[in-house]
């Protein structure tokens, strides 16, 4: 079954493990409402893929990715449309949401294959994923509250549940950037290595579980 193609992301599906990688680099892969649409369908289209046991989820250029698109967001497209009714409104801007559970919800073990920025929605992405693999040099923040808006696409109760409510509200709450270390110390990211072999670990990985029985490890 031939991969379907993107504008705004590359799939490669070589079973067992496919690399869905965000594919905006001159915008640092920031989340638009296309590319948000693309990871759900992408998403469904791979758990039609019993093949593909593992995705390594990653970001093409200088960083995973640097959050929502101000410039193509559900928000400013809900906003700018003119006679939409408030439950057409509420459904564009819940498409963070339905990506985030999209990628949350695949069968396939997710990786999150980190480097350069990971922003606001980025770390949300992050937190769907099963996995992640950071770079050291990554550099992680949650803006929204200094932006003048709430965290959202479920990222409140993701973090809660990754890494606890008390770290949650300071990381939210200060809007500070933390590294990677930080994070692993804190139970959200599993390995940290170098830029140059962050790919390659996330590659590993996916090796090593996909050598596990498969049952299992779906049901885990």
């Amino acid at each position: 079954m031939t991969a379907p193609s993107f504008q705004t992301l590359a799939l490669a599906a070589t079973a067992p493990v496919a690399r869905l990688t965000l594919n905006r680099p001159e915008r640092l892969n920031a989340l638009g409402a296309t590319m948000m649409r693309e990871l759900i369908e992408a998403a469904r289209w791979l758990d039609g893929r019993p093949d593909v046991r593992v995705v390594i989820v990653s970001g093409a250029g200088r960083a995973f990715t640097a959050g929502a698109d101000l410039r193509d967001s559900p928000v400013t497209e809900a906003s700018t449309r003119s006679g939409n009714s408030w439950a057409v409104r509420r459904e564009v801007g819940q498409l963070g949401l339905r990506m985030a559970d999209a990628i949350e919800s695949m069968r396939a073990v997710t990786i999150a294959q980190v480097h350069g920025y990971a922003v606001g929605g980025g770390v949300v992405l992050m937190a769907a994923c099963d996995l992640r693999v950071a770079a050291e040099d990554a550099v992680l923040s949650i803006p929204e509250v200094e932006l003048g808006i709430p965290l959202a696409w479920g990222g409140i109760p993701r973090l809660v549940r990754e890494i606890g409510p008390a770290l949650t509200k300071e990381l939210v709450m200060t809007c500070r950037r933390f590294s990677p270390a930080e994070a692993k110390a804190a139970g959200f990211v599993n390995r940290v290595v170098p830029a140059a072999r962050v790919a390659a670990e996330a590659e590993a990985l996916a090796a090593e579980l996909v050598r596990m029985p498969s049952v299992p490890l779906t049901i885990t």
